[in-house]
């Protein structure tokens, strides 16, 4: 046995020098393990048969229709980016709130709870925020250093505001482990764990997170004797029309994308491409499209929220011919308005790079989920499982113990893994112990979620500061940005407490919706 725990130390290690030495993340992830399977299998202690489940392995998630609604995330994301939807949204919430420091602090950070729940993608987000709040915020007197740390803390948000790519991956992982974990634990028929079980359980966390970045920003904002103070005419002058058209596009997909899973209508899958729908229908609508083009836009999206209410509304009564007529027409009209929009995008040359840069992240993310299942054969190849198993057995505490634990690697493997690579290798290979036992797996996976969120923020792989650096002026220092975010990791896991004490906050709303 000792022969064993030496390989599996070894390719740890060696696992970790690849990442850091700047190789490809995939290659080393795929790589290291197979290379010690190779190297133990001539030393005698692997068999070499365990590698060959790994194309059936491979097959088995590139056919999972849940992990299909990745792409089509990023792809609404990146679409809501470069329709140039959020500079308005940030402009006008900035007037509405007045320019003073408090306020446009304020204003940034309720601009990124909306623009989280829209796109998820931190790149996008923390440039943008760059660009758009940095200077207004230092204009209106907010210290560099705290405009930094909210500008990067705000532009993670949607790693735990639903809907998120990482809630989805966490709920691919969480359920399958769930079940196999309850199953070896000699329950046969666990409750199954959904991305919209995650969806409902991080939505108070994630609104709670937010909370205490306003009481923080509130705190450290106080108006000084003698400072000005914003006024009434501020708010004067923005209309009516330009609040209802910067916000309502995108409250209404929100609502579209996530009340759809919520009330059942749609899966996590179906809900994706309907957002990306939803996202290519706006982006054309701003783009410019004229007359009748318009007008289809616009019909088609009342279309596609009277086909939700159809399908929410009409029961059991699914097979009348009335109601197939009326959903083929309105299915329609969303048709027209795609490809109307569609081809205004494609000739303007936005589309080209909305689908460029969702390959690329999605390509991305579906390298290290192969690579990672690798990774997870070798292991158990090793003997991996049973050692962790005995390990968490052995730790103080029993099951709160191992979660502690659990927690602090999660935290600590934030400092130089991506959250993506962090799911894929923790949750297979330290979650059976904790999703065998009596814990909700929604509240397993919503901690996890806000944990994994911190690891945007430390040094030195934090992506939302290498995203901050390369965007921000040169007064900006790096011991600024690590100074800025420090009070921001602090609420995190301050956060992370709270979730830890009181489980009804990721518990709660799952069990109101799905009665679990």
């Amino acid at each position: 046995m000792i022969a064993h725990e030496v390989f599996l130390l070894g390719m740890m290690l060696a696992l970790f020098a690849g990442i850091l030495s700047g190789i490809p993340v995939m290659l080393a992830i795929a790589g290291v393990p197979l290379l010690t399977a190779l190297l133990g299998s001539l030393a005698g202690v692997f068999d070499i048969g365990f590698l060959k489940f790994f194309p059936a392995r491979v097959f088995g998630m590139m056919s999972n229709p849940l992990l299909m609604a990745v792409p089509l995330f990023v792809l609404m994301g990146v679409l809501l980016e470069k329709s140039r939807l959020a500079e308005s949204m940030l402009k006008v919430l900035g007037r509405m709130l007045g320019g003073s420091s408090r306020g446009m602090a304020l204003s940034v950070l309720a601009f990124s709870t909306i623009i989280a729940a829209s796109t998820g993608i931190v790149g996008a987000t923390v440039v943008m925020l760059v660009l758009i709040s940095l200077p207004t915020m230092l204009e209106a007197g907010v210290p560099k250093r705290l405009a930094t740390g909210i500008i990067c803390a705000s532009g993670t948000l949607g790693q735990i505001i639903p809907p998120s790519i990482l809630l989805v991956l966490l709920g691919d992982q969480i359920g399958n482990t769930y079940l196999e974990a309850q199953q070896q634990a000699g329950n046969f028929a666990p409750d199954p764990v959904s991305v919209g079980d995650l969806f409902a359980g991080a939505l108070l966390p994630g609104l709670m997170l937010v909370g205490l970045y306003a009481i923080y920003i509130f705190v450290c904002l106080r108006p000084m004797s003698g400072q000005p103070k914003s006024h009434g005419p501020a708010m004067a002058s923005v209309r009516s029309s330009e609040i209802l058209s910067s916000f309502a596009p995108p409250l209404l997909l929100i609502l579209a994308v996530l009340g759809s899973i919520l009330a059942g209508i749609a899966t996590t899958t179906e809900a994706a491409g309907l957002g990306a729908v939803g996202a290519l229908m706006l982006a054309g609508y701003r783009s410019g499209v004229k007359g009748i083009g318009r007008g289809l836009v616009l019909l088609a999206v009342a279309a596609a929220f009277a086909l939700m209410a159809l399908r929410l509304f009409s029961g059991a009564n699914t097979e009348s011919a009335a109601l197939g007529v009326i959903a083929a027409i309105l299915a329609l009209l969303m048709v027209l308005g795609v490809l109307v929009a569609g081809i205004r995008l494609w000739s303007g040359g936005l589309l080209q790079g909305a689908l460029g840069d969702t390959l690329r992240i999605s390509g991305m993310v579906f390298g290290i989920v192969v690579a990672a299942s690798l990774l997870a054969l070798v292991f158990r190849g090793f003997g991996g499982a049973e050692l962790v198993m005995e390990a968490m057995a052995e730790i103080p505490g029993g099951t709160w113990g191992a979660l502690i634990v659990v927690m602090a690697i999660v935290f600590v493997l934030g400092f130089i893994l991506e959250a993506v690579e962090i799911i894929y290798i923790v949750v297979p290979l330290l979650g059976p112990p904790i999703l065998g036992s009596d814990i909700s797996p929604v509240w397993f996976g919503v901690l996890l979620a806000m944990n994994l969120q911190t690891s945007f923020l430390t040094p030195p792989f934090g992506f939302a500061l290498f995203y901050f650096r390369s965007t921000a002026p040169r007064h900006i220092t790096t011991a600024d940005i690590y100074t800025g975010v420090a009070p921001f990791v602090l609420l995190q896991l301050l956060g992370l407490g709270l979730l830890i004490a009181f489980p009804s906050l990721a518990t709660w709303l799952p069990d109101l919706i799905f009665g679990n």
